[in-house]
C-alpha cells in the first residue's frame, strides 16, 4: 500500500486532476455554446481550457525545476510570460469567433467565452480551484439566465431599410412620415437615382425601441403603389 500512497501525493496525479477538473469546467461553458449552435462548441471549449492548463502547468514545472538559479545569471525564469502569451494567443482565436453580417455583428459572446474559459484553465492549471469553480458558476448563470433579462429590457435595435420605387416627386417625405409614426427614428439617411430606368433607391438607418416590427412595416411600404422592393434588416 505504501506505493498507492506515494502515487496519491505524487505531482502527477495532481496534474492529472487538474488537466481533468480543467476539461469538465471549459466542457460545461462550451455545452451551453454548442446547444445554441455556436461555431466554438462544446469540444473547442474544453481544448480552450485544457491546453491552457496545461501550458500553467509547464510554466509551474520548469519554475519548481529550474528555479533556484541565481538572479544575476543568464538564464532567467518568468512563469507570468507564459500567461500573457496564453492570453494574446486566445485573442486571436476570439476574434474568429466574431462575424460581421452587414451591420450585425455576432459571436461576440463566444470570443468572451473563449477568453473566460482559457482563464480558467490558467487558474486550475497553478492550483486556484476555487476561484475557477466561482468563475464557471457565473458565467454559466450569465449564459443561461441573464439572457432571458435581457431579453426583457426595451433597449434601441439598429436597421437598415432599403426601399426602391419609381422615380417621383414627394416619395421620400411619405417614407418619413410612415416610419416616424411606427417610432423609428431615421439617424442616416441615403438616395440613388437610376435615370435610365427611372427608379429611385432610398436607405433609411433607423432607431427601434421595443419589439421587432420589421415584417409589419416592410409589408406595409410594399403596399405602397410606387414601390416595386422593399429589404428591411
Amino acid at each position: 500500500m505504501d506505493w498507492l500512497h506515494q502515487l496519491q501525493n505524487s505531482y502527477e496525479l495532481s496534474i492529472l486532476g487538474r488537466l481533468l477538473l480543467a476539461s469538465l469546467l471549459g466542457g460545461l461553458i462550451g455545452l451551453e455554446r454548442e446547444i445554441h449552435g455556436r461555431p466554438a462548441g462544446f469540444r473547442t471549449h474544453l481544448l480552450v481550457t485544457l491546453g491552457s492548463c496545461l501550458m500553467m502547468i509547464v510554466s509551474e514545472y520548469f519554475f519548481i525545476k529550474f528555479g533556484d538559479l541565481s538572479a544575476d545569471g543568464v538564464v532567467r525564469l518568468d512563469p507570468g510570460r507564459v500567461a500573457a502569451q496564453i492570453v494574446t494567443g486566445i485573442g486571436f482565436l476570439g476574434a474568429g469567433a466574431i462575424i460581421k453580417e452587414g451591420h450585425a455583428v455576432r459571436g461576440l459572446t463566444t470570443a468572451a467565452c473563449l477568453w473566460v474559459v482559457a482563464g480558467i484553465g490558467m487558474a486550475v492549471g497553478v492550483g486556484l480551484y476555487s476561484a475557477a469553480l466561482i468563475v464557471t458558476v457565473v458565467a454559466l448563470g450569465n449564459l443561461l439566465f441573464l439572457k432571458r433579462v435581457e431579453l426583457m429590457l426595451k433597449k434601441d435595435r439598429y436597421r437598415t431599410l432599403h426601399v426602391t420605387c419609381d422615380d417621383g416627386h414627394g416619395i421620400r417625405q411619405k417614407l418619413e412620415v410612415f416610419l416616424a409614426e411606427r417610432h423609428l427614428r431615421v439617424l442616416n439617411f441615403g438616395i440613388e437615382k437610376d435615370k435610365l430606368c427611372k427608379e429611385v433607391r432610398f436607405e433609411f438607418q433607423v432607431a427601434q425601441c421595443g419589439d421587432d416590427v420589421r415584417g409589419v412595416v416592410a409589408e406595409a411600404i410594399a403596399d405602397f403603389a410606387e414601390v416595386k422592393k422593399v429589404r428591411f434588416r
